[in-house]
This record gives C-alpha cells, sequence and structure tokens, in this order.
C-alpha cells in the first residue's frame, strides 16, 4: 500500500485541529452532553482552619468499595416484605437510624393538615366527576336490574292465569338442565314381576327385590306389611296427606280460599318503583330547609306547601297530608293551603277538608269552585253554587259557573239576579239577552248600556238582534249611535278592533251587521291623501282572513269616492271573480266600463265572461259597446276575432281583421291575419299577408318565423333558409329565429353549419344560456356526448344562474353523479322552476314517490305558469297516482291556464293544434313526456 501525498495528506486535516476552544464550548454538547463546574474551576468551598464537620462522612467513606464489598453489601440487604415500609424503603432510608422527635411530629402534622385541605377543596369536583362517570358508565352498561325495570312495571297486566302457565326455569348453569336428554327405561323381567306380584289382590313389593329400589323412602317402618313387605295402599296415603300439608300453608283456613294473591302481589311491585330519582342528600337537605322556615315563619303558606310536595314526591304522601293540615291549623286564612290540601287528600276526605276550608274562608271563590268540581252530581254541584252565591253575590265567575248548570228557564231566573248582583258584568247581561225574547232582549241590551256605557260589545249584540228580526234598517243606525255614544263617553275608537267585529260578524252570519260596522269605521281618522292606500290594505286583509263580504263593501265604499280609479274596479273585479257569483262580476264589470270607458281590460273581462257562460251574442254586444269607446283598440280588436274564430265564425273574423288592419294596423293585427289563414290551410294567402306585412314592419321577428314555417310546410326549405336568413339580418337579437335557423340546418344534415350558425348567434348575443343550451342538444341528438360535457361547462362558466343550463347538466352525468350534481344546482339556483323540475325527475327516476310528489308541488308553487311541471306530473300520476290525485292535479292546471314550456310550447302553438283547450294541450303533453331513467 502506497503512502499518500503530502498535499493530500494536509487538504484532509480538519481545520479545528491545534486552534484553541471558542469561548463557553462545551465538548459533546451536540450528543446531549452539558457543562459543569467543579471544585478545581473555583477553589474550595471551606476554609483550610475551618472546624471539621463530624456530620461529614470520614475520609476512609469516600473511598470507593471494591466489587467484593458491593456484593457483599447486597447479599446483607434484607427484601422481606415485613422489613419494607412506604416511607423509608427497604431496610431504612438515609435517615432510619435518626430519631423520631417532636419536630418531626409537627412536620407530619401539618403536612398531613396541608393534604387534607388540599383534599377538601378538591372533593366536590372528584366527587361530581366520579358521579358524572358513574351515571355514563351505567348509561352504557346499565345493570340488568335497571334493563328489565319497565318489563316489571308491565307485570301488573299480567293475568292470573298467564302467572300460573309460566314455566319453571332450571339451572342454567347445569348442562344437564340446559340440554335434557330423553330418559331411558329398561323394562323389567318378567320374573321379577311374577316373584313380587304373584296374586291379583296383593298390595305389597318384596323390600329386596329390584322394584323397591324405585320407591324412595321404603324402608320407612309404616310402609312395610306385618310380613314385611311394603304397602302400596300406605304409600299412597302418606302422599297424600303431605300433598294436604303443603296446601295449608298457603290457604286459609276459614274461606278455603288461597292467601298468596297475585294481582296483589304485582300491585306492591308497581309500589317498588321508586318516584324520585334524586340524591337522598338534596332531599333531606331540603326538608331541614324547609323545617327551618317553617319553624322560622310558621305563617308562611308557601312554606307548608313546599314541604308537603317535597314528601309528595318522595312518595310519602301521608306525610305530606300531615304537613299541609299541620299548616292548615296554623293558617286557617290561606285558601291556597286549604286548596292544597284538598288536592292531597282522598276524595271523600277532600270534600270534608273544603267544607272546613269554606267555614274559615267562606268569601274565596276559589274554595268554593273546588267544592263544586269534588262533586259528582249535578245537583249537588248547584247546591254548592248557590251556597256559594250567598256569601258571594258579586261573584261573576260563580254565576256563570251556576248557570251553567241550570236549564234555560232556571238560567233566565238566575241572569236576572246575576244581573242585579254584578250590574257591570257585560258577559252576564248578553247572556241574558239571548236567553230573553225580543222584546225583553231590547230592554235587557238598554239597561246594559246604561250600566255599562263604555263597552261596544252590547251595542254589536243589539245590532245584530235586530238583523236576526229582519229590521234591516235599524242595523246601520244602532252602529252609528255606538260610535257615537262610545266618543262621548270617552273610549278610544280603533278601526283595527271593529274590523275584528265585523269580520267576527261575517262569520257569524250577520252580512248586514258586517256591512254596517265597515261603512261607519272605514273612513274614521283616515286623512283623505292616504284613503286608497288604507282601504286597499283593509280590503286585502279582510280577504286573507275569509272576509269577503267585508272586503266587498271596502272596496264599494272605495269605489263611490274614488269611481275613475282603474285599479281599484279591477281588484274589486278579481275579488267577485274568485270569490263571487258571475252576476255579480258581470254587475260589478258594468258599473266598471261606465265610470271607466278605456279601460280595455274590463271590457274584456267582461267579455270573456259572458262567453264563458255560453252567452256569445252579449259578450259581441260587449265588444261592439268597447269599439266605440275605444275604435283603435288592438285587443279589443284581438278579443273581437278570437270570439269568432273560437266559435267556427272564421268569415266574420275575416271580415274583423280586414277592418282592424284598416283602422289600426300593428305588427299583432297583422300576425294574427296571417296565422288565421295559416291555420285554415290558405297557406298562399298567409304568405302575402306576411309579405305585406313585412313592407311595413320588416323589425317584427314573428312575421319571419311564421314565413319560414310556411315554407317548411310546404316543403321549400330554400325559401325557408332565405326567410331565417332575412329575418336574423333584420333581427338580430331574436333568439327563436337564429333556433329555427340551426334546426333547419340540422334537419337537412348540415351538422357543421347549424355549429357556425349557433356560434355566430352567441356572438350576436353573448350570455345567452337559451343559445348553449341548443348547441349542446346538437351534440347530444349527433350522439357525441364527450363534445357536450366540456361545452355545458363552458356554458356555466359564462351563464352561472341559468336554471337551463344547470337542469340540462343534471341528466348528462352518470346515474352515480347525477345527486351530487342536483345538490350544485339547487345551491347555484335554489328557486329556479326548471332545477326543481329536474330534481323531480331525479326522485322519479330512483322511484321515490313521495319525494317526487312534494318536488313537484314546490315547483309548482315557485311558477304555476310552467306548463311541462303540470304535463310532467300529470304523467307521473297516471302511473303512480290515484285516480282523484290525478283529477286533482288536472284540476289545479286548469285553474292555473300554463302557457310557457318547451314541451308544452311545441303542443300549444303548433298550427295543427290552435284551437285546442287547456285540458286538450295538458293531454297532449302528456303523450309526448319521457319517463325518466
Amino acid at each position: 500500500m502506497t503512502t499518500p501525498p503530502a498535499a493530500l495528506v494536509n487538504k484532509n486535516k480538519k481545520h479545528f485541529l491545534g486552534v484553541p476552544a471558542p469561548l463557553g464550548y462545551v465538548a459533546g454538547v451536540g450528543r446531549g452532553a452539558t457543562g459543569f463546574t467543579t471544585r478545581s474551576d473555583i477553589g474550595p468551598a471551606r476554609d483550610a482552619n475551618d472546624v471539621s464537620d463530624d456530620r461529614h462522612a470520614p475520609p476512609a467513606a469516600k473511598r470507593p468499595k471494591k466489587k467484593e464489598e458491593e456484593e457483599e453489601d447486597k447479599d446483607d440487604e434484607d427484601l422481606n416484605d415485613s422489613n419494607y415500609d412506604e416511607f423509608s424503603g427497604y431496610g431504612g432510608s438515609l435517615f432510619a437510624k435518626d430519631p423520631y422527635d417532636k419536630d418531626d411530629a409537627e412536620a407530619d402534622a401539618i403536612y398531613e393538615s396541608i393534604d387534607k385541605r388540599m383534599d377538601e377543596k378538591r372533593k366536590e369536583y372528584r366527587e361530581k366527576r366520579l358521579k358524572l362517570e358513574l351515571e355514563r358508565y351505567r348509561q352504557e352498561r346499565p345493570k340488568i336490574q335497571q334493563q328489565f325495570s319497565d318489563l316489571k312495571r308491565d307485570l301488573v297486566n299480567v293475568s292470573e292465569d298467564e302467572w300460573r302457565s309460566v314455566p319453571d326455569v332450571g339451572d342454567a348453569r347445569n348442562r344437564k338442565q340446559r340440554n335434557p336428554r330423553a330418559e331411558k327405561f329398561t323394562p323389567l323381567p318378567d320374573s321379577v314381576l311374577s316373584r313380587n306380584l304373584g296374586g291379583d289382590t296383593s298390595s305389597s313389593i318384596d323390600p329386596n327385590s329390584g322394584l323397591a329400589s324405585m320407591m324412595p323412602g321404603v324402608s320407612t317402618p309404616g310402609m312395610l306389611t306385618p310380613t314385611g313387605d311394603m304397602d302400596l295402599r300406605k304409600i299412597g296415603q302418606a302422599r297424600n296427606t303431605l300433598m294436604n300439608v303443603k296446601l295449608s300453608q298457603v290457604s286459609d283456613s276459614v274461606t278455603g280460599q288461597t292467601v298468596v294473591d297475585p294481582k296483589g302481589y304485582l300491585t306492591d311491585l308497581q309500589s317498588m318503583i321508586p318516584t324520585y330519582g334524586g340524591d337522598i342528600n338534596d332531599i333531606k337537605k331540603a326538608r331541614l330547609l324547609l323545617k327551618s322556615v317553617r319553624e322560622t315563619n310558621p305563617n308562611h303558606p308557601p312554606a307548608w306547601i313546599a314541604s308537603a310536595r317535597l314528601e309528595e314526591v318522595t312518595g310519602k304522601i301521608q306525610a305530606a297530608r300531615n304537613l299541609i293540615m299541620k299548616g292548615c291549623e296554623t293558617n286557617l286564612q290561606s285558601e291556597d293551603l286549604w286548596l292544597e290540601a284538598a288536592r292531597l287528600q282522598p276524595p271523600d276526605t277532600a270534600k270534608a277538608v273544603i267544607a272546613q276550608a269554606a267555614r274559615h274562608i267562606p268569601t274565596s271563590v276559589r274554595i268554593w269552585i273546588k267544592a263544586a268540581d269534588l262533586e259528582t252530581e249535578i245537583k249537588a254541584k248547584r247546591r254548592v253554587y248557590r251556597k256559594a252565591l250567598e256569601h258571594i253575590p258579586n261573584s261573576v265567575r260563580l254565576w256563570k259557573a251556576a248557570v251553567e248548570l241550570e236549564n234555560p228557564d232556571d238560567a233566565r231566573i238566575l241572569l236576572s239576579r246575576a244581573v242585579e248582583c254584578c250590574p257591570t258584568a257585560v258577559e252576564l247581561w248578553l247572556a241574558l239577552a239571548k236567553l230573553e225574547t225580543y222584546d225583553n232582549a231590547r230592554k235587557v241590551l238598554n239597561k246594559a248600556r246604561e250600566n255599562v256605557p263604555t263597552d261596544k260589545s252590547i251595542w254589536v249584540t243589539a245590532a245584530k238582534l235586530e238583523e236576526a228580526h229582519g229590521n234591516h234598517h235599524m242595523v246601520e243606525r244602532i252602529i252609528d249611535r255606538a260610535l257615537t255614544s262610545l266618543s262621548a263617553n270617552g273610549v278610544e275608537i280603533n278601526r283595527e278592533h271593529w274590523f275584528k267585529e265585523a269580520i267576527e260578524s261575517e262569520k257569524s252570519g250577520h252580512i248586514h251587521c258586517c256591512r254596517a260596522i265597515v261603512k261607519s269605521i272605514i273612513a274614521y281618522g283616515i286623512e283623505p291623501e292616504d284613503q286608497k292606500h288604507t282601504w286597499m290594505e283593509d280590503a286585502e286583509n279582510c280577504i286573507t282572513q275569509g272576509a269577503y263580504e267585508c272586503a266587498r263593501t271596502v272596496y264599494n265604499h272605495a269605489l263611490t269616492t274614488f269611481a275613475s280609479k282603474k285599479s281599484i274596479w279591477l281588484r274589486a273585479a278579481y275579488l267577485e271573480k274568485n270569490h263571487g257569483t258571475r252576476d255579480s262580476l258581470e254587475g260589478l264589470l258594468q258599473r266598471a266600463v261606465a265610470h271607466c270607458p278605456k279601460s280595455e281590460v274590463l271590457w274584456l273581462m267582461g267579455a270573456k265572461s259572458k262567453w264563458l257562460a255560453g252567452d256569445v251574442p252579449a259578450a259581441r254586444g260587449i265588444l261592439s259597446l268597447a269599439f266605440q269607446a275605444n275604435p283603435n283598440s288592438e285587443e279589443i280588436w284581438l278579443a273581437a276575432v278570437k270570439l269568432e274564430s273560437e266559435n267556427n265564425e272564421y268569415e266574420r273574423a275575416r271580415r274583423l281583421l280586414a277592418k282592424a288592419r284598416g283602422s289600426a294596423p300593428t305588427p299583432r293585427v297583422m300576425m294574427k291575419s296571417a296565422k288565421l289563414e295559416w291555420a285554415l290551410n290558405n297557406l298562399d294567402a298567409a304568405l302575402n299577408l306576411l309579405d305585406e306585412a313585412l313592407k311595413v314592419f320588416p323589425d317584427f321577428p314573428k312575421l319571419w318565423m311564421m314565413m319560414g314555417q310556411i315554407y317548411e310546410q310546404k316543403q321549400e326549405v330554400s325559401k325557408a333558409f332565405d326567410a331565417y336568413n332575412s329575418g336574423i339580418k333584420k333581427c338580430p337579437n331574436s333568439i327563436p329565429l337564429w333556433l329555427l335557423l340551426s334546426r333547419l340546418e340540422e334537419k337537412r344534415g348540415l351538422l357543421t353549419k347549424a355549429r357556425s350558425v349557433l356560434e355566430r348567434a352567441r356572438l350576436k348575443n353573448p350570455k345567452n344560456d337559451i343559445l348553449w343550451l341548443e348547441a349542446i342538444r346538437v351534440e347530444i341528438r349527433a350522439g357525441m356526448k364527450d363534445i357536450a360535457m366540456p361545452m355545458i361547462a363552458k356554458a356555466l362558466q359564462e351563464c352561472p344562474d341559468s336554471g337551463y343550463l344547470w337542469a340540462e347538466s343534471i341528466f348528462l352525468e352518470n346515474r352515480p353523479q347525477r345527486k351530487a350534481k342536483s345538490v350544485d344546482a339547487l345551491k347555484k339556483c335554489e328557486h329556479d322552476p326548471h332545477v326543481l323540475l329536474a330534481v323531480s325527475k331525479l326522485f322519479w327516476s330512483e322511484r321515490k314517490i313521495t319525494k317526487c310528489r312534494e318536488w313537484f308541488q314546490r315547483t309548482l308553487k315557485i311558477e304555476p305558469d310552467l306548463g311541462d311541471a303540470w304535463a310532467y306530473w300529470y304523467r307521473f300520476e297516471q302511473l303512480h297516482g290515484t285516480p282523484e290525485q290525478q283529477a286533482e292535479v288536472k284540476q289545479r292546471c286548469l285553474a292555473a291556464e300554463p302557457h310557457h314550456g318547451e314541451l308544452w310550447c311545441s303542443i300549444s302553438k303548433n298550427i295543427k293544434n290552435w284551437c285546442y283547450s287547456t285540458e286538450q294541450i295538458l293531454l297532449a303533453t302528456t303523450k309526448e313526456v319521457p319517463i325518466p331513467v
């Protein structure tokens, strides 16, 4: 091996070798070493001249022991348990040889007192924690006794027969009893039987034979015959005697009935259930506290009541009764104590207690009512109440309770006396008025007004009395006098309270009374500038509470003040339409058009009401009057055309449209003219009308759409393409035009051109969810789902709040991911009807019938005009619902009259279905509904 060169040796040499250590350096500190200081660093701790200390070991002791000496010490050490001390260890500690003097005892006592005090500080917390841990442990692992406590309570319901039929429980530890085996019997030989039972009349067994082993106790002397054999007859008698002894132990010697009562035994089990589950120490503390309160202030009834209830809770009912009776003796005038005593006592004793209470406190209403409640017979209750009224004649509560128990004739006599004793009790006056005849009732109410001039219920009752007897003209007069009289007596007239009286009067059937109240109070305290707003709120409040007659009265009064307000007429008309009759609606509309002849809606509502009733000539008459008032109204012209076309009067409809084009050539009139010809299959005439209309209104997109669709129907695709293209140039913001052009390209098989059309449309109309949805569906119809998925993600980035896109994205996912996608959709569009409809379809696909029905209802509550939701729900009920549920859905749909929805509009706007009613559209749309999968 060669020696390395010197340069290499110098290169490997460490740089710190031979260099002095830095200040504070400790060798091996990186490996856990610590610095220390020795005596050599700071010098000796003692001076050389100091006196030596005997406490230090001699120098020889500092000498390290040899190995042999250490082993010898270990052998000498006594490790016996008797040599162990908790404080000193084995063989004593370093201070074991020192004497235990007074200072040591004092120090130990101080330490012990400190430990005891610290332990007391932690005692409450420790005990509380142990108690919680024990309760938690018992909850997790209850005792068997606790687990079967409810079953023990149920033993009360076990009948005597069931108790007898309970089988005996064997020893579960005995394997032979747990798994019994069939007994084996070995028949005796015939020789044994013939030897022992030789004759037919023999009744003994030879004790030396094998049969004797089968009879225990056969060696008893009384069982042997004189010949030494066993007597079978005496064995049977002994058995009977033993059975009689056992029966006599559990039977009554007089009646022969069994002493063991199984039902009473079960009742005793019920009584063993603890009634209070708290700590016994808490009960003792409560007893001591309450006893201190009673002794300190024996005239304090709540202390006695609390003490009695404490004993009652702990199950000592007799102690509770004794306490409460002692309290009653101390506080004879406390009705609370007497009532509590009556509650704690059994019924018979309670009567005596209450009778004693009534003697001491004869003016206590509560005690007399308790006394009546304790009676079981009506006659006895009446006697108690009459006795009470002798002592307390001015108690309204007692009079009312007494009257309720009487028949009408006696009640009237009692009430006549009651109003004399309690002249300010309005309830008694009104009750007496109800029982009297008409004339006497008027007199009673007049007396009541004299005694109580500040109560409005007396006046209202008088008004209802007059209405009930046909005096309708008196009702308004009484209500007016009521307001005047109450104001004169300083009573504040509160509109809300009077409106409540009016609503209650209507609900009780007093229509004239409610009208009179509303008429009298409606303008009370209202400034002229606030009248319209306040009255509309009053009417809405009445409608909300179902008081339609009150609302009708409010509207009538408002219309007399604001006869030319169209909004009030419309509200009143909608009230009659929803909650009135057809005659009332038509009468109101006739008045409305007389005051507001320029309101087209009122004319149209009147005409529609006549038309729905089947009176087409009357509807025409209303529309002709509407023409005179509004000669150039587009709505009235189109309503007249619809009326004629719906009734198959096509020539009259054409003439009306021709007149309309001459007097009011609007785009809608032109469109309706072309649509009528298109519906009647006059395609050329329709195209001519459209050409004429487009020269005047080229920016009306529906004209271009109709032209393209007519050319498509005529199979002239190129002309349809030109019509759509021309329409897009004139109306670039019309989304339906772009969709029609794209679908036309798709029908021609030009998928690339359809995509380019939609791309151009999105450039012209950015952030439009309908265009994105159509582009995605184009890819889906072409079978390119892998292109549609990233496209819908991009669409949702551009239109994050689009319900159309979120609804489509749910069913684009695979089945396992649809639920998560629906949750995301609901977070973004919680109240969007299309998302809710998609979730409903998702539940339908999972066959969750109840949830699906709930989500359909939620969808239509948000948007009842969505026809697709009605169609899907009706189809769902056809498959999974009852005929009643199907009929309900159909009726609700007809009431809502929906107009929107992709599938719904594809049926309703098809020119072939132009005469379809809402029901027909619903049925046709339902057939097109796909079942979600």
